[in-house]
């Protein structure tokens, strides 16, 4: 197949690294997706994007015809086609809500369940 820079292609993830995913484009073509092309926020753990398997779509970079490899991103493309259903995107603030309200909703459900019984 002919590849150019810009087009979106369907790739499979084959594996995972700190600084970058690894993918399998086709038959000829593998394809890296390194961290600074996953989002436009910064990114504190690259397995919150994929996983080993699963087929994601991707933006060509840059494409090494004579190593038959791709510089891809995936932080351009709508994250609704690049992911699974419930896959969460990681935001600027991590869980530190989720951490911070927790102990006040298991406090708040103690409180209601000694009321009701």
């Amino acid at each position: 197949m002919n590849y150019h820079t810009g087009d979106i292609i369907k790739v499979t993830v084959t594996s995972i690294e700190n600084y970058g995913i690894f993918v399998k484009v086709d038959e000829e073509f593998n394809g890296l997706i390194h961290i600074s092309e996953m989002s436009k926020r910064f990114v504190t753990n690259v397995r919150n994007f994929a996983f080993p398997g699963e087929t994601i779509y991707a933006k060509i970079v840059d494409v090494d015809k004579v190593k038959n490899q791709m510089k891809l991103s995936i932080k351009s493309i709508d994250y609704r086609l690049t992911s699974k259903k419930g896959r969460l995107l990681e935001s600027p603030n991590g869980f530190s809500k989720l951490k911070e309200m927790l102990p006040i909703w298991i406090d708040t459900k103690l409180k209601e369940i000694e009321y009701n019984n």
